[in-house]
């Protein structure tokens, strides 16, 4: 049973460098082609976007005059990323396309909901690079842009935890998980899971969103199957 028919995944950057300190770590990308492509096979419609914190996160370098530059140079990150992913899930046979918010053929095609619609109802993987195509907005928001365009049932936003905590688990053990948790209460409770741009759009646009361990095979399956794997946001 599938209970979610189109779904827009978010990943981050960072989540493709495994354990290096930067760029793409080939075990790991392939490990989550494998996923997604064993989502797409069961029939899934699949949207991706990508952040590119591990190759260049916006003002990083010192030597970065200002902040358009920065985040048009990470835009240029999440394409390599993007190109990356691509590449591993045609050696997987299976279909992808890549729309690129920016101008940039014959690297990516130009993004439009309309061919990103298309190509979903065709069965390819879309795989959306540049984020929103400006600066001054996160992958993030760019997430919860391109799901609400491509009328998504969910966003799932794959992350290296398991879900939305009190505090960070990864330095405090001591944070407690949630189940479930409401818009309203990240913002009361300053939890940083994502971009208040990014959340707003969700909330206004009733979108629901999961975050879940990307890294913990079988969760990805198991959400499309209605487990419950990660913390539910509405």
């Amino acid at each position: 049973m599938i209970k979610y028919k189109r779904i827009l995944l978010k990943l981050s950057g960072e989540s493709l460098s495994g354990f290096q300190k930067y760029g793409i770590d080939e075990e790991k990308l392939n490990e989550y082609a494998g996923q997604i492509s064993e989502v797409s096979q069961m029939g899934v419609q699949t949207g991706i976007v990508i952040g590119g914190g591990n190759i260049f996160r916006g003002l990083s370098g010192s030597w970065v005059s200002d902040r358009v530059t920065g985040d048009q140079m990470g835009m240029l990150a999440t394409i390599i990323n993007s190109l990356a992913l691509s590449s591993a899930l045609r050696k997987l046979n299976i279909k992808t396309k890549v729309f690129t918010s920016i101008r940039m053929e014959p690297v990516g095609e130009y993004y439009s909901k309309e061919k990103a619609v298309m190509a979903l109802n065709n069965g390819e993987v879309v795989i959306i690079a540049g984020g929103t195509g400006n600066p001054y907005f996160t992958t993030d928001t760019a997430s919860a842009l391109r799901a609400i365009e491509t009328e998504a049932d969910i966003m799932l936003k794959g992350t290296r935890v398991d879900g939305v905590y009190t505090g960070d688990p990864e330095k405090n053990p001591l944070s407690g998980k949630f189940d479930k948790i409401s818009f309203d209460e990240l913002y009361e409770r300053k939890l940083r899971i994502m971009d208040l741009t990014a959340a707003t759009m969700c909330k206004e646009n009733r979108l629901k969103v999961i975050v879940f361990n990307m890294n913990k095979k079988g969760d990805l399956r198991n959400i499309i199957e209605g487990g419950n794997a990660g913390t539910e946001i509405y």
